[in-house]
């Protein structure tokens, strides 16, 4: 079909759209979730949920577990017959679409992903809310541009809004959302696209902040307290320690998950059902051992609570965070292996917080004279493994800000997630995004660069031998006139002084073989052209030509207005050579 880019403001209007419906799947995916985890804990149809606060224990006991795995089996029913791209934590699912399938997300994956992840979580998965709405605000996004026959480069902001809106309304960061849109999802970094991604957001923050107030995601005292106290600089080593340590984590985070993921395929295959039942046993059984021993499911579901402990100070022994962090890391590779449905950036937070805080308790029994907090490493170990293991360092930064709202953390998290980030990428160049993607055989760009080279006028890369010749002149006249010129020359054909067409120095010289000499050059000339201006930017040329399929642009200027220069894809290829030194 026909393609209709709109223009800015239709632009911005629809984003506030995609906006208030990212905002709404927020809240209705919140609820479904709630619904699902009231059932299978408490047995009671309730939506409200506080995942901030402890689930009471289920009269079920260990029966529990049961419950589990019929939510279970009903993700695998579903995402086996409907949608197995709403399987997984569904990122890497929108930059695939992004990027190899010309933005085109089928609009049954936003209803599949939402029950399915809403079962996965709300019975207890460990996995993360912010995975499915990412996917499904960036399915209607998609859905949207398909209806409105926007243009490829329109389709992906509009799917980045979409994303960026859900995980903004989700965690009520804003500048957050806008960040990871861009670091995740986005082509290119603009006015026309920096806009509608951000009023999206806004505009889905704003929905979220009317159903669930304007409160961070997280409590911590640190207003009372001077946690993140830099006057000593060795607290500023400890950070970075801590940063080296997360790198690893995140490391392990990533081989991990697609460790089981492998482990399960290779084994059950053929045996989705037998796969995920196996897998949510397993992790029902260690939140059910943990709730029988401390009287909590420490590890069960998105566990905000247990990271809210971690930040209040309620969990003091470094040897329980640790086991804490080794079993959820061991519950989220199992919930996602096996099949489940969610997303990844809850567990990061949960592991970040009960490994950071393990190291600030053993610091301050170790430097008792640098007066640390554990509550202060845990949120900068929160944004060193989402920072690290995502490969989104300044998403990871700006979100954990506003999900604590306190701006001593900023500095730590600089510090711990420039070296996480850094350490995790020597030790595994793909993110937890782009493995699943490149073990696919879909590579995804590793970085955002400028476009200087396409910003050129097309003057400046033009090949400029070019001679005019009239459209009539015969095979043997032209070859008599232009002998000297045929192997280095382009020529452009003109009757009744307008373009008619051109020969390339191959075309040219193949006159000299089988041409009729009688015959007239316009009978030999190729057609698949575009005409523009010398001053025309080489980003608007591109689209340009291959829209018209055209593998040249004639190029008009001087005092006549006539053709001065040809732009051939052979003149692309010495710009991308050129460039190329810029990011060596």
């Amino acid at each position: 079909m026909e393609e209709r880019p709109l223009r800015p403001l239709a632009m911005a209007t629809t984003s506030i759209f995609i906006g208030i419906v990212a905002g709404l799947g927020a809240v209705i995916f919140r609820a479904l979730i709630a619904l699902i985890h009231n059932l299978v804990f408490l047995g009671r149809f309730s939506t409200y949920y506080d995942a901030n606060r402890h689930t009471p224990l289920s009269p079920l006991g260990f029966g529990v577990v049961v419950a589990v795995v019929l939510a279970a089996l009903l993700v695998v029913f579903l995402t086996q017959n409907y949608a197995p791209e709403a399987r997984g934590h569904g990122v890497p699912e929108v930059m695939d679409a992004i990027y190899y399938q010309r933005g085109r997300i089928r609009p049954i994956v936003a209803v599949i992903k939402s029950l399915a992840s809403s079962l996965s979580i709300g019975s207890g998965g460990s996995v993360g809310r912010e995975g499915p709405i990412i996917q499904i605000g960036a399915a209607f996004g998609s859905i949207t541009s398909t209806y409105l026959r926007l243009p490829l480069h329109q389709r992906v902001t509009l799917i980045a809004a979409g994303a960026g809106g859900g995980i903004a309304a989700t965690f009520n960061t804003p500048v957050g959302g806008v960040l990871f849109a861009i670091e995740i999802l986005l082509h290119e970094v603009s006015v026309r696209t920096l806009v509608p991604v951000a009023l999206a957001t806004a505009t889905a923050t704003y929905l979220g902040q009317l159903f669930f107030g304007p409160h961070p995601s997280f409590v911590i005292p640190s207003f009372e307290t001077p946690f993140f106290e830099l006057a000593n600089p060795g607290v500023l080593f400890a950070y970075l320690g801590l940063g080296l340590l997360a790198g690893a984590a995140a490391a392990l985070y990533i081989r991990t998950i697609y460790g089981f993921e492998d482990f399960f395929s290779h084994h059950f295959q053929h045996r989705p059902y037998l796969r995920h039942t196996l897998g949510m046993t397993l992790v029902g059984v260690i939140f059910v051992l943990l709730a029988n021993y401390t009287s909590h499911y420490y590890t069960q579901g998105v566990g905000y609570a247990t990271v809210q402990d971690v930040l209040l100070g309620h969990l003091g022994g470094w040897g329980f965070l640790l086991l804490l962090f080794v079993l959820k890391l061991v519950s989220t590779g199992l919930t996602l292996g096996s099949g489940a449905s969610g997303g990844i950036f809850s567990p990061g937070l949960f592991m970040g917080a009960t490994l950071g805080g393990a190291y600030g308790l053993i610091l301050a029994k170790v430097f008792p004279a640098l007066n640390i907090s554990s509550s202060a490493f845990a949120v900068a170990g929160m944004a060193g493994i989402i920072g690290g293991s995502t490969g989104a360092a300044m998403t990871a930064i700006v979100l954990i800000f506003e999900m604590t709202l306190d701006y001593s953390a900023v500095l730590p998290m600089a510090i711990t997630v420039a070296a996480s980030y850094g350490l995790r990428k020597a030790l595994l160049s793909e993110s937890i995004y782009t493995m699943k993607l490149e073990r696919r055989g879909h590579p995804m760009p590793d970085a955002l660069q400028t476009n200087f080279a396409y910003m050129q006028p097309v003057g400046q890369i033009m090949e400029r031998r070019v001679v005019q010749v009239q459209a009539d002149t015969s095979v043997a006249a032209f070859l008599s006139a232009h002998r000297e010129q045929l192997a280095t020359h382009w020529f452009a054909a003109y009757a009744e002084g307008r373009p008619q067409g051109y020969l390339s120095p191959q075309g040219a010289l193949g006159l000299t073989l089988d041409a009729d000499p009688e015959e007239r050059i316009v009978a030999y000339l190729e057609r698949d052209f575009v005409l523009v201006g010398e001053r025309r930017r080489l980003f608007n040329l591109v689209p340009l030509m291959r829209r018209h399929g055209a593998p040249v642009a004639l190029v008009l200027g001087g005092t006549n207005g006539g053709v001065v220069g040809v732009v051939s894809t052979a003149e692309l290829g010495r710009l991308t050579l050129d460039v190329s030194e810029l990011y060596v």
